[in-house]
Formats: structure tokens, C-alpha cells, sequence
């Protein structure tokens, strides 16, 4: 055990009380070298671990495949430790420290035997600004460790930054035997402690992805009085040079990264528009010394979804994920290719499935349900230097300065394409309520609403009531809050049919929002907020039929005093604890809807 390239007792003092309850063959200690990341890859090949691509057409491209029962983050085994209840809130599952701790450390005892256990020290942000936090991940999966090079700031540089200061985030995970009866990912926030066992898949193992940069930071941004949000960040320049920056928290499936690095449409390229990509996932955000509030991408990568992905959707990403990328869960082709379903191209004459499994177009299982080549939630690990669009400030330790935080969600109805919140409360009563319908990919009745309050609601780590009441405080702490909006794609005709043609055609959207911002529009006071006349959008060489933006824009009554029940009940979870704001908010949302339309 001599030889620990760190005097920081306390880390050299944890990983030797790790390495005894999980008791590994060895210890390698992650650098951050181009050396080290080669040798872990050719042993991942030859483990069967990862199989190596085709290399002139996907340099540095690999492909992995988890157990068939462990796809997707398992939210009903993901706890929050707290010693009370109550501090987890109703919007987590609770599990006593003690009791945890106890039950996940039988799982881990000898979880690593003839195993390697890898140290990977990481920051999430730029080594050393003062947004950056630091963890330290102990693992028996060269997977995560590749996964985490690429989605995290790792190695030495980060060793160096612990010899100045002891504060890390202990986060531990053990693939074990991969078995879904003694599977636990486990937060602790009062211990900065993580433990997931049990799992290979990335959003349960990947533990600086949103187990510490949402569910920990969210906990120590409330105490430190700073935001850790499940947002992009992308900025918009004009001509002249000037950016703005926005931040915009969606719901999954409703094109959160599609957004964060969309290409300007035909219509508005004579604006001369740029976008830049800060982001497509989590936003850390602070209060500067001049009242604004300032972000920083804590990630350095793309942990994205698969299927969909195509040079309609999202050109930029295609251009990403071309070399150095991990997939996850894809078909592999027999030119040691990769394809899912969406994707760009012929569909293959033939493959093998996500499961190891030959494939061929149209095949069907027992039931007579398609068998798909791709697994639904198949993954890309890109690192973010990759995209065309990627951010010139990416590693500023200031971050950057937001003028707009969006909202959103996947509704067929009731929301209008576009509307601002009348100030910050009701900004964050707006937020609070956010929601998208139940797609046939989710459980539950297909329409039903899923509130998903600032795309937080898995994330959070502590009582929603009190994250609620978080945002309320940071308002009175700037002196000039971004202003507040929520926007919705997905608005349909009587057919079905989308109104809204969506992807790059959506700055003409944020166009209109940072007209707002920077008061160059009028807009309309309707019950529910700000909403623009319809002239103020840029349609140009868009055709669409007359009258359809009138119906994108449309304020039903009706409509809205039925979505208030489902806010009401929603509210209702959260008894005494729900700050009376939000329901001052929701009492004058009823008064004004009342009266409106008479």
C-alpha cells in the first residue's frame, strides 16, 4: 500500500479502508495520461469489456454492452441517506443512514476480489474555480473509468488541487455481481458520500454525472447559497459579436440537447446568428459580485441518448460522437459500425442487437413485438471538445453570465408555444408546476400529466418543499434575476399532427425571449404571463399555414383551470412544507383565469 502518489491523509486514509471491505487483487490510481487511457482501453478489449470499432471509420470508438436488466438509471433502488424523513421529501426514496450503510456494505464485502479497484480523482468544473467541486471515485469498472475521463476533469491536476484542501465528495461504486436484487444506489448528503453498487449502466455508476453534480450539489448549493440545476447552457451570438447566454431545463425525450447545440434555420441565417454550446445537461450557477446570476457545465462530456440522433435532429452531435466516442446498447453492423433506430442511412439487412444477438430488419419476438436493433435508452459518451458548436468558455472559471432561464415540457395542449413569467416568483411557480404527458416509452396512462418541477424531480437530494423555497431565496439575492419562460414544442392540431416544427426552427423562439430580455418587444399580459404578438416572431422562410401561430399561442380557459386540479393535487404532496408563495401564485393564476375571456 506505500507508493500513494497524495499526502492527503484523509483520501489515503478512505481507500485503505475501502480496499479492506471490498478487498480488490490491486490499486491503480487514475493520471489523466493518453498512456494510461490506451492501456486501460486494449485491456477493456481484451476483457470483453468494450469491442473496438471500425477505426478509419470511428477513430478512438468503442462499443459496450450492460446486463440486459440494467439499461437505465433504477430510480426505485436510487435513496437518499438522511437521518430524517423529512429532509428527503416526498419526491425521494428515504432510507436511514445506518440502515444503508448496512445493507449496501454486505453487498460490497469482497465485491472487488481478483478485481482492480481504479481511483479516479475528478472535478466537476474547471480544476480550481471556486464553482468546481472535487470527488473521488473508487471502481472495479474500467467502463466507468473511461466513461468518467471523458465526462469529467481527471487525474493528477486534481490530486494536486486535494493537496490544498481535504474537501472531496467519497463516492464508491462496485459492479459486484450485477444483480437487481442487490443493486442500491445510495446518496448520503450529510456524509458528501455516495455509494452504488450492483449496476454497470452510466446513470447509476457514472457517479459524478448526476448522483454528485444534481443530487449532492443540490443539497450543498442550497447551504452555500448557489444553484445546481438539470439545465443546458448554450449562448446565441449576434453579428456584431455580442453573446448571450440562457439556461433551459426540459424533461427527458422533450430535446433538451437538440437545443443546446442547434444549427440557426435557412430563415435566419441572414441574421448572422452563432450558437455556442456550453452544455446540454447540468448547470451549476452562483450569484457574482454584481447581482447576476453566472454558470459553469461542471461536465466536460455528453452522456447522450442514441435513438433519434440524426443529421435532422441534431447535425452537431453527429459530427460529435464521429471519434473517441463510447457507445452503449447500440446495433453493431457488420462493418464494425454502430446504427440505431433514428439514426441516419439504410436500416441494415443485418447486425447484432443490443443483447449480443443476431439481428435483421422486422424481426419479432414471442409476443409479435418488434425486436429492435438499438436498446430505446442506448447511450454515446462524446467528449464536449468534439462538437462543432462546443463553447470558447468552457473551461472559464467565472462562467458565463444568463439572461434567460426557459422551462418546458412535452404538452399536447394547454401550454402555448412560448410565454414569460410576469417576475421571479412567479418564475419559480412556473417552474415549480412544469410537466410533460406520459409517452408510450414511460409507465402509466398515455396523456397523463408527470409533474417534473425544473426537470429536478429524480434529482434533487433533498425535500422538493425546500428547493422551492431555495429559488425563492436566490431571487432576493440578485440584483437583476434572469428574466423567466416556459416553452412547449410539442402543441398538436385536431389530427395529431405537430404544430410547431420544432429543432433548429426553435430560435426563433429564444430570439423573441432575449428580445424580451433586452426589451426590444412588446408583449401581451394574458392570466398565465407575457405572451408575443404574433408579429414579433421571425417567420421568415418558414410556411407555415395562416392562422397557426395564432393557435400556437392560444390561452384556453378552461383548459387551464382543469391543469390547476392537477396543481392543486401535486401542491397537496408536500402538506406544510410548500412555501405559501407558490400557493399565493396558484390563488392568483385561479383569480385572473376567472376573470378572463368575460
Amino acid at each position: 500500500m506505500e507508493g500513494f502518489p497524495t499526502t492527503n491523509k484523509k483520501l489515503i486514509d478512505w481507500v485503505i479502508k475501502i480496499s479492506r471491505l471490498c478487498e480488490p487483487e490491486r490499486i491503480v490510481w487514475i493520471d489523466g495520461s493518453e498512456e494510461q487511457k490506451l492501456t486501460l482501453e486494449k485491456e477493456s478489449v481484451v476483457s470483453g469489456e468494450l469491442l473496438r470499432l471500425n477505426q478509419e471509420k470511428l477513430p478512438g470508438c468503442f462499443l459496450h454492452r450492460t446486463a440486459h436488466d440494467d439499461v437505465s438509471r433504477t430510480e426505485h433502488l436510487t435513496f437518499i441517506c438522511t437521518r430524517k424523513k423529512r429532509d428527503a421529501g416526498p419526491n425521494n426514496n428515504w432510507m436511514s443512514p445506518a440502515r444503508a450503510y448496512n445493507k449496501a456494505r454486505a453487498i460490497f464485502k469482497g465485491s472487488m476480489s481478483g478485481r482492480t479497484m481504479y481511483v479516479i480523482p475528478f472535478s466537476m468544473g474547471p480544476v480550481g474555480s471556486p464553482f468546481s467541486k472535487i470527488g473521488v471515485e473508487l471502481t472495479d469498472s474500467r467502463y466507468v473509468v473511461l466513461n468518467m475521463l471523458i465526462m469529467a476533469r481527471c487525474g493528477d491536476a486534481v490530486l494536486k488541487q486535494l493537496e490544498k484542501n481535504d474537501d472531496f465528495t467519497k463516492c464508491l461504486h462496485s459492479k459486484a455481481q450485477l444483480d437487481i436484487n442487490k443493486r442500491l444506489i445510495l446518496h448520503f448528503p450529510e456524509d458528501n458520500t455516495i455509494w452504488s453498487v450492483g449496476s454497470g449502466y452510466g446513470g447509476n455508476v457514472l457517479l459524478g454525472k448526476k448522483c454528485l453534480s444534481l443530487r449532492i450539489a443540490s443539497y450543498v448549493a442550497r447551504k452555500e447559497k448557489w444553484m445546481a440545476e438539470h439545465m443546458l447552457i448554450m449562448g446565441i451570438e449576434e453579428p456584431n459579436g455580442h453573446v448571450e447566454y440562457i439556461a433551459a431545463a426540459f424533461p427527458s425525450a422533450c430535446g433538451k440537447t437538440n437545443l443546446a447545440m442547434l444549427i440557426p434555420p435557412e430563415g435566419l441565417k441572414r441574421k448572422g446568428y452563432r450558437i455556442w454550446t456550453v452544455g446540454d445537461d447540468i448547470s451549476w450557477m452562483r450569484v457574482d459580485s454584481d447581482g447576476s446570476l453566472w454558470a459553469i457545465n461542471p461536465e466536460t462530456g455528453f452522456f447522450g441518448v442514441a435513438p433519434g440522433t440524426n443529421s435532422k435532429s441534431n447535425p452537431n452531435m453527429v459530427e460529435t460522437i464521429k471519434k473517441n466516442t463510447i457507445y452503449t446498447n447500440v446495433l453493431l453492423k457488420p462493418d464494425n459500425t454502430v446504427w440505431w433506430e433514428g439514426s441516419d442511412g439504410d436500416v441494415p439487412n443485418q447486425g447484432i442487437d443490443w443483447k449480443g444477438n443476431t439481428w435483421k430488419p422486422n424481426m419479432k419476438d414471442g409476443e409479435g413485438k418488434p425486436i429492435k436493433g438499438a436498446h430505446a435508452n442506448a447511450r454515446f459518451t462524446a467528449p464536449i471538445t468534439n462538437c462543432p458548436s462546443a463553447s470558447f468558455r468552457l473551461e472559464q472559471h467565472h462562467g458565463v453570465p444568463i439572461s434567460a432561464i426557459i422551462f418546458g415540457g412535452r404538452r399536447q395542449h394547454v401550454s402555448p408555444l412560448v410565454y414569460q413569467a410576469f417576475n421571479w416568483q412567479h418564475g419559480v411557480f412556473v417552474g415549480a408546476t412544469m410537466g410533460s404527458e406520459l409517452t408510450a416509452a414511460q409507465v402509466g396512462k398515455i396523456g397523463q400529466v408527470r409533474r417534473d418541477p425544473m426537470a429536478m424531480l429524480p434529482f434533487c437530494g433533498y425535500n422538493m418543499a425546500d428547493y422551492f423555497r431555495h429559488w425563492l431565496n436566490m431571487g432576493k439575492l440578485m440584483a437583476k434575476p434572469p428574466k423567466v419562460f416556459h416553452v412547449n414544442w410539442f402543441r398538436v392540431d385536431a389530427h395529431g399532427k405537430f404544430l410547431w416544427p420544432g429543432f433548429c426552427e426553435n430560435l426563433r423562439i429564444l430570439e423573441w425571449i432575449l428580445d424580451r430580455c433586452n426589451n426590444k418587444v412588446n408583449a401581451m399580459e394574458t392570466p398565465i404571463g407575457y405572451l408575443p404578438y404574433p408579429f414579433d416572431i421571425d417567420l421568415t422562410g418558414l410556411n407555415m399555414p395562416e392562422g397557426t401561430l395564432e393557435k400556437l399561442l392560444k390561452v384556453e380557459k378552461e383548459e387551464w383551470l382543469e391543469e390547476l386540479k392537477g396543481v392543486n393535487k401535486f401542491f397537496g404532496e408536500f402538506k406544510k412544507d410548500l412555501p405559501k408563495e407558490l400557493w399565493v401564485e396558484y390563488e392568483a393564476l385561479a383569480g385572473r383565469l376567472k376573470k378572463y375571456g368575460k
